[in-house]
């Protein structure tokens, strides 16, 4: 059954944030219910329907009875000589007997104050995956099938780490209306979805997942026990099996999938470590199916987030020492003379050793543009920083930011876009690579997130543990567009995304929280509440400090968002597009 009691476990991790590790710190006591019934901790007794929950919670203090101490105590009250000064007609004295009173009654208040009272929880869910014990902590969505779910996380305190793949399409609603039903007052439960495959073999947390490009042959999980595990989905029995696994590291905090169509079913890494791997996955190697491609030893801190140029020529990851590498992966800028370094596997290399680049207290999050002209990384402080990088073809696109020098400028002078416009010349370039060409600073903790919007538009978004959202335009000089400053309340955004879905012409921007709510923006602003361009929200998630929080989401084409939830749920909301 759909519990919604959970926590985080203590990971021992360097993970993006630091309220995302306290979260995950605050162990709650959880029992998971079996479909069909209800479950009971402390004063709450819920069951879990699909109407609206209402849970009956009891006041949490009761007024506390008065009790007489016993004739024995009160003589222990008393010297010798306050017990001669005692009158003898107190001492005869009779009390009446009123009778026994029950325990929760007293003198204080109306009859009525104790009455249970009834909380209503909202849940906006069309369906539910509850077979996790512990906290979800990564989640993915097959490329092509995008109704195929793979979500990771804990088995629990001391315990390995467990995943699963599950069909998040829901049930089929019944054709009757609710008046037909024999009981049609009464809530109707439902069923968790069903796992199809579980992934096993981690001894700890899984803390990231991927399917690989371009057709989702294969699915890989990176878990805190420094193990990278691969399934294989076999065409024939339409199941899916253990591969391999690789271990070269304590602890893997991130895993995404190269979009390259050179390079089909490659994956990079980063570690606790600060190293970066790259491997790449072929079945048809029995012996070695889990190739090393790349590794790299750069970052003398932990590696906190990677990101792939939309081309998936080049990998930029950055770590808790504030640096920044962008890795030529292929070798392709290496081609074209535009490496740099003795190693010369980087295009771009800063660290706090620049006073300029240097962000106290690290870097969490990293985009590159999808015109590929410039990388954006955020981190503590609400510090983000933007570095261009260099054009490597003809067919790569977009000049630098307007109001530089170089190749923004010559794309304006010519009447192009200031961004997404074509490059000028045919051969690759390093034009303002390396360079910083803007330091931003709209938010005031942490950058966990960054997420830009498909072109044409020319939108970053940007979301802080401060609760906050940015929206930059890096067509005039990065300005700030909007800050909901507020977006979650005061607690921690964990994703933004924008929705790619031709119909919506990419300005719908979806968010997540510590909260427990999942939130949809239009991104084109002067629409919604306050001005802040709101659309909607979905609840069902425990958030707001209560143990809960959503550790991330996938979305598709936007109409159907599906959840990974602190509280050891996966929730699926329908999200239809206009």
């Amino acid at each position: 059954m759909f519990a919604l009691l959970g926590g985080g476990r203590e990971e021992g991790q360097s993970k993006k944030n630091t309220i995302i590790k306290q979260n995950r710190t605050q162990k709650k006591n959880t029992l998971i219910s079996n479909p069909g019934s209800s479950f009971q901790k402390g004063s709450f007794d819920c069951k879990f329907t699909l109407n609206p929950v209402h849970i009956s919670q009891f006041p949490s203090s009761h007024p506390k009875p008065t009790f007489a101490m016993s004739s024995h105590q009160q003589e222990e009250e008393f010297d010798e000589d306050q017990a001669e000064m005692l009158d003898p007609n107190d001492v005869a004295e009779a009390i009446e007997d009123d009778g026994d009173a029950a325990m929760d009654s007293g003198s204080d208040g109306e009859a009525g104050d104790d009455i249970m009272q009834e909380i209503q929880l909202q849940n906006d869910s069309s369906a539910h995956f509850d077979s996790h014990k512990d906290s979800i902590f990564c989640i993915a969505q097959h490329p092509l099938l995008p109704n195929i779910i793979a979500t990771g996380g804990s088995e629990g305190e001391d315990a390995g780490g467990i995943g699963y793949i599950f069909d998040s399409t829901p049930e089929d609603l019944p054709v009757l209306p609710a008046s037909y039903q024999s009981a049609p007052n009464e809530p109707v439960e439902r069923k968790s979805l069903d796992p199809i495959f579980k992934l096993q073999g981690h001894t700890d947390s899984i803390n990231a997942m991927a399917f690989t490009y371009p057709s989702g042959e294969f699915l890989l999980s990176g878990g805190l026990d420094g193990k990278l595990q691969a399934y294989a989905y076999s065409t024939k029995s339409k199941n899916w099996s253990f591969l391999a696994q690789a271990q070269e590291v304590e602890e893997i905090n991130w895993l995404i999938a190269s979009p390259n169509p050179k390079y089909p079913n490659t994956v990079a890494l980063g570690a606790n470590d600060g190293s970066v791997w790259v491997y790449t996955v072929d079945a048809e190697a029995k012996d070695a199916p889990l190739q090393i491609i790349q590794s790299y030893f750069l970052h003398t801190a932990s590696s906190t987030a990677g990101a792939w140029s939309s081309d998936g020529k080049l990998l930029a990851t950055v770590s808790e020492d504030s640096s920044l590498y962008v890795w030529d992966v292929f070798g392709e800028a290496a081609a074209a003379g535009l490496t740099q370094g003795e190693s010369g596997q980087t295009v771009v290399g800063l660290t706090a050793l620049d006073q300029r680049f240097a962000v106290e207290g690290g870097l969490f999050s990293v985009a590159i543009a999808p015109t590929g002209a410039f990388v954006v990384v955020g981190g503590a402080g609400g510090s983000i920083k933007v570095v261009g990088l260099p054009r490597l073809s003809s067919e790569a696109s977009g000049a630098a930011p307007a109001g530089r020098t170089g190749a923004g400028a010559a794309s304006k002078a010519k009447g192009g876009k200031q961004t997404g416009g074509k490059a000028s010349g045919a051969a690759a370039s390093a034009g303002q690579s390396g360079q910083i060409l803007a330091d931003l600073q709209a938010q005031s903790d942490g950058i966990e997130t960054l997420a830009f919007a498909p072109p044409p538009l020319t939108l970053l978004a940007a979301g802080s543990t401060d609760g906050s959202i940015a929206l930059f335009d890096s067509a005039h000089r990065f300005a700030v567009r909007r800050h909901i400053k507020e977006a979650h309340e005061e607690f921690a955004v964990v994703k933004v995304d924008f929705v790619k879905n031709a119909r919506t012409g990419g300005w719908l921007l979806t968010s997540c929280g510590m909260d427990g709510v999942v939130r949809r923006w239009d991104t084109r602003g002067g629409t919604g509440i306050a001005n802040s361009g709101f659309v909607k929200e979905w609840k069902g998630h425990r958030g707001e400090g209560e143990g809960g929080g959503v550790l991330g989401f996938v979305q598709g084409d936007g109409t159907r968002i599906v959840t990974a939830g602190d509280d050891s749920i996966s929730l699926v909301f329908e999200s239809p597009i206009a």
